[in-house]
């Protein structure tokens, strides 16, 4: 019962929002407090499970958030993101969507995915009319979406890669040898494919977009352009603006390569929290920007910064108190009770099931690392009777953890709202490209199987 009251609160809160336009917040408290409730959590669990899960949310991503956001309102406000978007559009033109997703799925693994998306929104915004000024921006968020989590699952030292990997005790580098061409072959053919797909007429900017946003030429616009340019500040080479992105990022590479080489450096452990190294890349903005046009230049563009930011915290948060509830929920002991191992199965059938547990709880609990290690956990025990190299079985699960991200997921919103989309915008985007994420990298998978 548990997956069919699940199935019924997630269900209703995209009918909420989508057909009778209830605020996301609303929606999901809805869901929440109904599957708590249908769930035997009684109210006062359904309460704290609520409030637990907000609380979790807002500590692991909650400053990664903030930071992010205020340092793309300054980077905007100097100019940044527009002089890159020149460059790429010179260098790259067209093809701007395959670089994105391969990059983010081969190059930036190291960097939890929350910081990936409020660093790469901005320049996707900017970029779109470069691509195609019909479908450019759906298109980067399409490539953007499978472009982070494929690098997540498939590329070592990507959080969900690890974690499964070491439950599947798969050594790190056999691991990375089949994921880092799967999870690339995935980013790339995914975004050909979603390109087809937007041709088709697919996308509607009058209902996809959030209807706060306006678009212009092409691109969407949020408050924080509205913000006057930081002249001074936008003379600087365009090397020395993208330092607020570039320090961060090469400190939490550097950290999570250490911690990958069980190298331990008390300075860089904490220089490369993702915390502490995006605080760092806001006051190198933050300095650049208030020399250009002084302490009320500056007060006007964090204020701005900060509106978006407190949308984004919000609903962010209620997402994960949706996540919470449904992990309480008994869904994990109730997916294990219905699989069980058969030591004569063909590999084939092994890799189906390993895929399909590994969508399920992702698609219900809202989280691919926590639907990985989960479905890893559930599989690790028996996966030496499965006659299967466990190198595969980790890849299939890998696989079927990207399936179907959706509103149950707190980055669902913060991507959302990053990219100034409706919800049905951003379920046309990252959950339909995630989802052909998980159906193109299965018989990659499948084919990884013949030769182990």
């Amino acid at each position: 019962m548990e997956i069919l009251h699940s199935a019924i609160a997630i269900l209703a809160a995209i009918l909420l929002i989508i057909r009778f336009k209830v605020d996301p917040v609303i929606s999901l408290l809805i869901a929440c407090v109904y599957l708590g409730l249908a769930t035997g959590q009684g109210a006062e669990g359904t309460v704290t499970q609520i409030t637990t899960g907000f609380g979790e949310i807002m500590a692991e991503v909650g400053l990664l958030i903030g930071f992010g956001v205020l340092i793309g309102a300054l980077l905007h406000s100097m100019g940044t993101f527009g002089d890159l978007v020149d460059i790429l559009a010179r260098r790259v033109g067209k093809r701007l969507p395959y670089a994105m997703a391969g990059t983010l799925s081969t190059i930036f693994p190291s960097i939890y995915v929350d910081v990936q998306v409020v660093l790469a929104a901005p320049m996707a915004k900017e970029s779109a009319p470069a691509v195609d000024r019909r479908i450019g921006l759906p298109w980067l968020a399409g490539a953007m979406g499978i472009g982070i989590f494929a690098g997540y699952v498939f590329v070592v030292p990507g959080l969900a890669a690890v974690a499964v990997a070491g439950l599947m005790d798969v050594p790190l580098g056999k691991y990375l040898i089949f994921g880092l061409p799967i999870g690339l072959a995935t980013a790339l053919i995914t975004t050909l494919l979603f390109k087809l797909l937007l041709r088709r007429g697919f996308w509607n900017e009058s209902t996809d977009l959030d209807e706060d946003g306006v678009v212009e030429d092409g691109v969407v616009q949020d408050e924080v352009e509205a913000v006057p340019a930081a002249e001074g500040a936008a003379r600087l080479p365009l090397l020395v603006r993208l330092l607020p992105i570039l320090v961060p990022l090469v400190l939490i590479a550097t950290a999570a390569i250490l911690g990958v080489l069980e190298v331990s450096n008390p300075v860089l452990d904490f220089l490369g929290d993702a915390n502490i190294a995006l605080f760092i890349g806001l006051l190198i903005a933050f300095l650049m920007v208030r020399r250009a046009i002084g302490a009320d230049g500056v007060g006007s563009v964090l204020t701005a910064g900060f509106h978006t930011t407190g949308e984004i915290l919000l609903v962010t948060g209620v997402g994960g108190s949706l996540g919470a509830v449904i992990a309480e929920s008994g869904m994990q002991d109730t997916l294990k009770s219905l699989f069980s191992a058969d030591a004569n199965a063909p590999v084939i059938v092994s890799i189906l099931l390993a895929w399909f547990i590994a969508a399920v709880l992702h698609f219900a609990i809202g989280s691919v690392s926590v639907g990985a290690i989960t479905a890893a956990g559930i599989i690790a025990p028996v996966v030496g009777s499965l006659g299967v190299d466990p190198v595969v079985i980790a890849l299939a699960i890998a696989s079927g953890a990207m399936f179907a991200l959706h509103v149950n997921s707190n980055f669902f919103w913060m991507f959302a709202t990053l990219l100034r989309l409706s919800t049905k915008g951003a379920l046309k985007t990252l959950t339909l490209a995630t989802s052909l994420g998980a159906v193109v990298s299965l018989p990659l998978v499948i084919v990884a199987s013949l030769v182990t």
